[in-house]
């Protein structure tokens, strides 16, 4: 066994949430006075951080905690529009029987993310972190290793933003990138990722 403990984003990692998130934004742009998303910036956005995401569409730092707990709560009158990515189950099934304690470090909330894993799949969770601020995943982390008493080395971050990596980085956990999630992957990759994944199937491969 490679890794003790899998950390893993839920949003893009876990969940193809991103059809139901551009969906949404344009609403929200309105009603909290930003800037809406045209489709031809969406390629763009995909190379950005999220603190550059926010400069770009003029969302002031104060709003962003707001505007987070409103899009959850819309979020889990909707959660029937966002399912797990095909092979998500399997992959989380074989990670635990491998003996691998599984975590998830998320801006969503409890609910929502067991309701779109699925009673089963939520069964294998031994960490959940939701709710997370847009810049503080880091803290979460530590919060999970603790608990877990799992060393840095010992752990895998998998996620699919930028703020999921730099979030690593700054505690020193082995992190692999998705190319599936909602950053362009070749964005992850100049970052330094200790993995990229291609597809579902290769966690499992490279975890165990």
């Amino acid at each position: 066994m490679k890794y003790k403990l899998v950390i893993f984003d839920f949003d893009g990692t876990l969940a193809n949430s991103l059809p139901w998130f551009m969906g949404v934004t344009n609403t929200f742009a309105d009603k909290y006075r930003f800037k809406r998303i045209e489709e031809h910036e969406v390629e763009t956005l995909r190379g950005y951080s999220a603190r550059q995401i926010v400069q770009h569409l003029g969302v002031p730092m104060w709003k962003v905690p707001v505007i987070a707990r409103h899009m959850r709560r819309v979020s889990a009158e909707q959660i029937d529009q966002v399912s797990l990515f095909p092979g998500v189950d399997r992959m989380l099934q074989q990670l635990a029987e491998a003996g691998i304690s599984l975590a998830i470090v998320t801006s969503n909330s409890y609910d929502n993310v067991r309701h779109v894993l699925g009673p089963n799949n939520a069964a294998l969770i031994r960490y959940f972190e939701g709710g997370v601020s847009l810049f503080g995943k880091r803290a979460r982390f530590r919060n999970v290793l603790k608990q877990s008493g799992v060393q840095p080395h010992e752990a895998m971050s998998i996620g699919d933003e930028i703020r999921d990596i730099e979030a690593s980085h700054k505690e020193q956990i082995p992190f692999g990138a998705v190319s599936w999630g909602f950053t362009h992957v070749e964005t992850l990759k100049a970052l330094g990722p200790t993995a990229v994944f291609a597809t579902v199937e290769d966690i499992v491969a490279t975890c165990t």
